[in-house]
């Protein structure tokens, strides 16, 4: 996973349980935040309460693969992406927020999967995303979740993923 997830920010303070030590340890760089790719914002705050915008699995502003799963991408291929939009997401909120530290918890997060019309494995493809969230973050990780499979994502991605974050 870590071959993916080059480029970075600066130096940020972490201690051995921090989410920032956890991407060192896991050899995660989260890259430079991924701009919008139509008219909204990537991020709002409200009260406590951070809403990231859709994620796309882009690496430098391409998609890894392309086509739906079940159909073109194989479960473990969608994972990849699954996992990728997390980075992205991550990197929206310590761009907004100064460091992933700021974050009291994962509260949902809701995915789209582009799936062929017999394919109904959608929540495995989002554990890859719950489950890095949870590395990441420990229990402050877990966080309710909606997996959803539809027909045809934006520039046709195989997923893409939003996410609620409570910060302190």
């Amino acid at each position: 996973m870590s071959s993916l997830l080059r480029g970075g920010m600066g130096r940020i303070n972490v201690n051995s349980t921090s989410p920032e030590h956890k991407l060192k340890e896991f050899g995660i760089e989260l890259p430079e935040a991924p701009p919008p790719l139509g008219s909204y914002v990537p991020v709002v705050k409200t009260g406590n309460l951070l809403f990231v915008s859709g994620m796309l699995p882009l690496v430098e502003g391409r998609l890894l693969r392309t086509g739906r799963v079940g159909e073109h991408l194989t479960v473990d291929e969608a994972r990849e992406d699954a996992r990728r939009a997390v980075i992205n997401a991550l990197s929206v909120v310590r761009s907004h927020a100064g460091s992933l530290n700021a974050v009291a918890r994962c509260v949902k997060i809701t995915g789209y999967v582009a799936s062929s019309p017999d394919f109904t494995d959608q929540p495995k493809v989002l554990n890859a995303a719950s489950d890095l969230l949870h590395e990441i973050f420990g229990e402050a990780g877990k966080h309710a979740r909606a997996a959803i499979g539809v027909s045809a994502l934006p520039l046709d991605a195989p997923v893409e993923i939003e996410f609620i974050f409570e910060v302190g």
